[in-house]
């Protein structure tokens, strides 16, 4: 039975099953990259919900694993060496995933750099600007009077869909088979059309590529079931 007392965070959020990776998340784009992906490969692991509303991930507790205060994050009681390791990042915990599973990253090195590129893409630049773009539509920042943020960040999320239109030219998945790229992408798509309302705003219906990868990817079951991995209260 892996011990995980060395962790704080395992005080106020208990694990049940420690021999398993113990995820703390909530379901948002960036959250369920780790739902999705730990689903996907059949990793047994135990979920938290960690309540972003209620601001959990500013506790002592959840800092001591994450001093960035976001999920998701995670402890795995059998990291390198067998020793527990705990992460956080969104893409690290992806990659990190990948190289423990053998799965949804290429063993090739010049298949698994592209790979990476992509998820780095998402990190960077798809992740940061279509969230800024629903904090400007549909929360706080809708109130601002000044439209130009909003116009910002509107004309960038089209752009970069535009990046995606292209690269998903001829493919079914932004490399040739589904892997962590396509993970980190969806659940972020996702969010920008439904919860951020701003379908309309990104010109979403007038491509072709993006919304038939959206389409695919929303229909595997482990993707269906980690978009509800942890639930929101």
């Amino acid at each position: 039975m892996a011990d995980l007392s060395d962790f704080p965070i395992t005080r106020r959020w208990p694990a049940q099953h420690p021999d398993r990776i113990q995820l703390y998340s909530l379901n948002t784009p960036n959250g369920v990259k780790a739902s999705i992906m730990l689903e996907e490969t059949g990793l047994p692991y135990e979920p938290h919900l960690i309540d972003i509303g209620q601001n959990e991930t500013w506790t002592e507790d959840y800092l001591s694993l994450n001093p960035n205060g976001k999920i998701p994050a995670i402890i795995d009681p059998d990291g390198p060496g067998g020793k527990p390791l705990g992460l956080f990042e969104s893409g690290a915990i992806l990659l990190y995933l990948a190289e423990k599973s053998g799965q949804y990253l290429s063993a090739d090195p010049a298949r698994r750099w592209q790979t990476i590129q992509w998820v780095f893409f998402q990190m960077a630049a798809i992740g940061p600007m279509f969230g800024q773009l629903g904090f400007f539509n549909r929360f706080a920042g809708k109130e601002i009077e000044d439209k130009r943020p909003l116009q910002r960040y509107v004309a960038e999320s089209k752009r970069l869909l535009g990046v995606l239109e292209g690269r998903l030219e001829g493919r079914d998945w932004i490399m040739d088979d589904y892997s962590i790229a396509d993970i980190a992408t969806l659940g972020w798509v996702r969010n920008l059309v439904t919860f951020y309302e701003a379908r309309d705003l990104v010109d979403f219906d007038a491509l072709k590529n993006v919304p038939a990868w959206l389409e695919r990817g929303l229909a595997r079951p482990a993707v269906q079931r980690g978009l509800e991995i942890p639930k929101r209260p």
